[in-house]
Parts: structure tokens; sequence; C-alpha cells
């Protein structure tokens, strides 16, 4: 996997912060990847990176959900989210779901705005330097030429899948490594739900 985007940062965070509520309120009651989103922007209905954040994009964000909670040995908050469809966490996941899901009910997830917050600044040090952010009509642009040259591999891309693209190139992606990483998420997060 390549290493995480500024995007995969800032939207794992958020997803954190939603996943440790939704711990907390439901007692580990599931979540489905389209509601944890709306979850999160309800959340933070300013941010815009989580604004645009879709669906097909929410594998790389989970992983760093899962790195959070490890690094500080914290159970796996990402074991709430769930495919719509086949009721179980995303396919990376490793863990023993219902044993999970018991320890994330039963855990105090209070205390962890410091340790999450000195994650992320962690996580973003590590995030490669050739991945320069740039603003959304320059990247909206790029994909446009890119598309425009490779119409056969985007010729089954969706709304979102578009969007998902135009977030990893503002996160500094090319756009090829933007739609390979796209295309290889779609079978696992590109389902509504």
């Amino acid at each position: 996997m390549i290493p995480f985007t500024f995007n995969d940062i800032e939207v794992g965070a958020r997803l954190v912060e939603a996943l440790a509520r939704q711990a907390s309120s439901l007692r580990g009651m599931p979540i489905t990847y389209g509601d944890l989103l709306a979850l999160a922007r309800s959340l933070y209905p300013k941010d815009e990176a989580l604004g645009r954040a879709v669906q097909v994009g929410i594998g790389p964000k989970l992983l760093f959900v899962e790195g959070f909670c490890a690094a500080h040995g914290y159970p796996n908050l990402a074991c709430l989210a769930l495919d719509r469809d086949t009721v179980r966490p995303h396919p990376a996941y490793q863990g023993e779901w219902e044993a999970d899901r018991l320890a994330v009910a039963g855990f105090d997830w209070s205390g962890i705005a410091a340790p999450l917050a000195a994650h992320v600044a962690a996580q973003r040090a590590m995030v490669p330097a050739r991945y320069k952010p740039r603003k959304e009509r320059p990247a909206d642009v790029a994909w446009y030429a890119y598309f425009c040259s490779h119409r056969a591999a985007c010729d089954k891309l969706g709304p979102d899948d578009k969007q998902e693209i135009i977030n990893q190139m503002m996160a500094g992606l090319d756009p090829e490594t933007a739609l390979a990483r796209v295309l290889a998420a779609r079978p696992a997060f590109g389902a509504a739900g």
C-alpha cells in the first residue's frame, strides 16, 4: 500500500472521533461506511476534506484508524465500520470481530484527543515530500487532462470515483496513482451504503 496522504490522515482522524462517539453512545453498534461519513460530517460540518470524502476512499482512512488504535493499545475502532451488503468490516480487517466490538464498546474513549493529535502530527510528518497538496481546481484540470488521454482506462468511473481521484490528487498523488488506488478500492468500498 502507498503511504497515507494528508487527506487520509485528516479524514481518518475525523473517523476516529466519529467511531469513538459511536462506540460510547451506542455501545459498539456497527455503522455502515456511508453512515459513518455522514456521522463524521455532522460532527464537523465545516471540514472541507470530510465534506468531499466519498465511500470508495474510506479504506485508507480506516487503516489510519486501525493504526492509531494499535499504536496506543486501544481496541480497534475500525471494527465498527461495516459494508452495508456484507455486514462485515473492510476486507483488510484482520481482528476477531465480535471480541473487538465488545472491547470497543467497553472502552472509555474520553481521553483520546491528545493522543490523536500527536498521532496525526506524527503521521503528517511521514507523508512523502513528493506529495505536494494542491487546490481543487488545479487537481480537477489535471484529472481532466489525464482522463482525456486515457478514456479507455476511465470508462467505468462514476461520480464518487472521480471525486475520490480529485481528493487524492489534492492530497498530492499523480492522476495515474489516484486512479489505481480508486480502482483497487471499488470492489470493497465502491457501493453506496
